[in-house]
């Protein structure tokens, strides 16, 4: 059996989602690769697209599931306060 950890969600807190801890550990380490320092910062689409490169093809096979993952990791940093979104639309993420 895969090890889980629990992980938030900024739009519903309190909760904790309980997931694969390898497949969080790499998108959440390939998001905050990704992800630069400064405002606006990258649309879920670019950092979902630049994700692939820093992910592990046996966790990822060919980027298999990765806007799932993205979006966990994205909540969760959020919710941690890692990550900040910007106003505005498209939504788009930086680094804290």
């Amino acid at each position: 059996m895969s090890e889980t950890i629990e992980i938030e969600n900024v739009t519903q807190p309190g909760k904790l989602y309980r997931v694969n801890r390898a497949k969080y550990d790499a998108a959440r380490a390939a998001l905050l690769a990704v992800l630069p320092a400064e405002a606006p910062g990258l649309t879920a689409r670019d950092a979902q697209a630049a994700m692939k490169a820093h992910l592990p093809e046996d966790l990822f096979p060919g980027g298999e599931k990765v806007g799932w993952w993205m979006k966990a990791a994205q909540l969760d940093l959020e919710a941690k306060r890692i990550i900040a979104r910007s106003t505005g639309s498209p939504l788009r993420f930086h680094r804290l």
